[in-house]
């Protein structure tokens, strides 16, 4: 009873610590907000516009709100241009009516709106329907204009939450979920090993390219999240290192579907025996144990971000990477003298060292180093490329404050 209690205590409190509530709030605060100012500017009597344009400019971050919201205006306004245009040389009949969708869905693409396309075509047919065309899409511009500032200006006053602990999360779970698949492949070899059983495992690494497009998507929002936002100091860092730690559990979970094939196929093969002796088998299976232990510890190294807490993760996948090296030759001798006392699939067993060998590659320290100072370099002289005016300001503040420090 008492943690009944309890939990219906915390949940207001972890109710305000959920994204998704913060950005409800904000996004029915700047609707409502938009509504009232275009009351008293515009001289439609139901100014719609403005609170529907606020509902989509104030999206979870700050980046896709300015972006969504110059996508918006650029929209209504190509949209309203094309109706003048139209009402003061044919008017409304079925032929313009249909004429006016089609230049409005062109001129969408060319002016380059993504998916405010249809929002082209929907305010030139709001704006020729009406009889004054002049005074309505001229209000239809003031609207739109009305609900992109107060909805800016709301993720600006009231930062979006920053989804870096969402997507860390998301990474872990995929980790764990990786982790439960090899320690699974790792308790079918002691014994004989149906090829049903092999197979659901092999069906289960398949799975794991759902899990990582959702992942990946989690990921997305977080780095939308941390662009443009003032409360972090070193998003370029933070995207790289969640991107980087991504594509290596990508990777691994491309191996792992190899891996498990291997194993489906060398169950064929064995049927009616175990697939390895009992002292190969105990020994492959502690092996695979610490290259799960190893995927989770690599997926709380790239998402800790305390200095403190990282260098403590790293020590922990430094030691289950030696521990797995050591396993691994002691696997290897074995599965050596196995192949000279019986050669047959061979090929399958030293398949299954090599998949192995490029799961624990793939997750060393050093490696992820490399690939994290090489996406770094990547990312910065693309953005110096494409914003050479930007970077030469960012090169000068930097320049500016190394100097005031020297000092």
């Amino acid at each position: 009873m008492r943690d009944v209690r309890d939990s219906v205590r915390a949940w207001p409190a972890r109710l305000r610590r959920e994204p998704a509530v913060g950005q409800t709030v904000r996004s029915t605060l700047a609707a409502t907000i938009s509504y009232v100012v275009a009351l008293q500017l515009s001289s439609e009597p139901a100014p719609l516009t403005a609170p529907l344009t606020a509902l989509l400019v104030v999206q979870v971050t700050l980046y896709s709100t300015l972006t969504t919201g110059i996508r918006r205006v650029n929209s209504v306004v190509a949209g309203v241009l094309l109706a003048i245009g139209f009402s003061a040389l044919v008017g409304l009949t079925w032929w313009s009516l249909g004429l006016i969708i089609l230049a409005s869905l062109i001129v969408g693409r060319i002016v380059r709106v993504s998916e405010f396309v249809p929002e082209v075509a929907i305010s030139a047919m709001l704006v020729l329907g009406v009889t004054q065309v002049g005074g309505a899409a001229w209000d239809r511009v003031l609207e739109t204009l009305i609900g992109a500032v107060v909805g800016l200006l709301f993720n600006v006053l009231f930062v979006p939450p920053v989804w870096v602990g969402t997507a860390g999360e998301s990474i872990q779970d995929l980790a764990r979920r990786m982790r439960r698949l090899v320690l699974g492949i790792g308790e079918q070899l002691r014994s004989p090993t149906p090829v049903a059983r092999a197979a659901a495992h092999l069906h289960e690494a398949r799975r794991l390219d759902n899990d990582i497009a959702d992942v990946d998507a989690a990921l997305r929002q977080a780095e939308d999240s941390l662009r443009l936002n003032p409360r972090v100091k070193e998003g370029l860092l933070h995207r790289v290192v969640l991107r980087t730690g991504l594509d290596t559990l990508e990777i691994c979970a491309v191996v792992l579907r190899v891996l498990a094939r291997t194993f489906t196929d060398l169950a064929k093969e064995r049927e009616e025996e175990a697939l390895f002796p009992q002292e190969v088998a105990v020994a492959l299976e502690e092996l695979l144990a610490h290259v799960a232990d190893t995927l989770v510890s690599f997926a709380v190294l790239v998402t800790t971000q305390v200095s403190e807490s990282a260098e403590a993760a790293e020590t922990r996948l430094a030691g289950e990477l030696a521990a797995a090296a050591m396993k691994r030759e002691e696997v290897a001798q074995l599965l050596l003298q196995d192949i000279q006392r019986n050669p047959r699939q061979w090929q399958l067993q030293g398949a299954l060292l090599t998949e192995i060998d490029r799961i624990l590659d793939e997750l060393d320290t050093e490696h992820r180093s490399r690939r994290l100072m090489e996406e770094l370099d990547r990312v910065t002289r693309e953005h110096h490329e494409r914003y050479p005016r930007l970077a030469a300001i960012r090169e000068w503040v930097l320049e500016k404050r190394r100097r005031r420090a020297a000092r």
